[in-house]
């Protein structure tokens, strides 16, 4: 099974107890946390204070529908992936569910593994989206914070890694030095240039020559 799995948390609204029953048994082994609601107003609740990676809601839901549900969690984070199941093909709700911001519906009876294939290509475009690759086979994990070279985690300081994650945000990866000195040193007044060289040394030398560039008087920048 793909690995990737197990680093994402699932979040199901189901009030079938047989249906979620079926689900958690026959998929949430794959994931690192597979949490249950019977409602609406109970997913709500379990996003906020959760924050799964996916959603996964029924359309027809007491308290606050699927529906409902999807429009708000929408109006908070315009980019969780939502999936929505539906006991029968009512064109105008799901019609709806996709004016809303649905990932994709399922029509019910759900085969649970139709539904992790599926839930497997969204984690793969989570992952393509949160990795960046450098050169030298060099990737970063822009959630995570964490520097690979080919398989190998590469061992940073916090400032190390909120220095390539700074990079990793600018234009062109590109951060000239008094954006470095304020970020990676806040609360001291001065950082002299050679203090920032020095670190920058360090660094090449943990990872590669090649992967770090500096930029003329421009700082400095990742090599892609």
């Amino acid at each position: 099974m793909y690995k990737a799995l197990k680093e994402i948390t699932i979040l199901l609204a189901e009030d079938e107890e047989k249906l979620s029953e079926l689900m958690q048994d026959a998929i949430g082994e794959y994931f690192k946390n597979f949490t249950v609601v019977k409602d609406g107003e109970e997913a709500l609740n379990s996003y906020n204070k959760e924050r799964p990676d996916i959603i996964i809601t029924d359309i027809l839901m007491p308290k606050i529908s699927g529906l409902e549900l999807l429009k708000t969690l929408r109006e908070q984070d315009e980019k969780v992936p939502i999936i929505i199941l539906s006991a029968h093909s009512d064109t105008d709700k799901l019609l709806q569910a996709i004016e809303f911001g649905a990932t994709r519906y399922f029509i019910k009876p759900l085969d649970p593994d139709e539904l992790l294939d599926y839930m497997i290509t969204i984690v793969k475009k989570l992952e393509d989206k949160d990795i960046l690759h450098f050169t030298e086979n060099f990737r970063f994990s822009l959630s995570k914070k964490l520097l690979y070279s080919n398989s190998s985690h590469i061992k940073l300081t916090k400032r190390e890694r909120d220095f390539i994650l700074l990079l990793s945000k600018q234009k062109d990866y590109i951060a000239d030095n008094n954006l470095i000195k304020k970020t990676l040193w806040k609360k001291e007044d001065e950082v002299s240039n050679e203090r920032l060289r020095t670190f920058i040394r360090r660094l090449r030398k943990k990872t590669s020559k090649n992967l770090i560039q500096s930029n003329s008087k421009q700082g400095y920048s990742l090599t892609l």
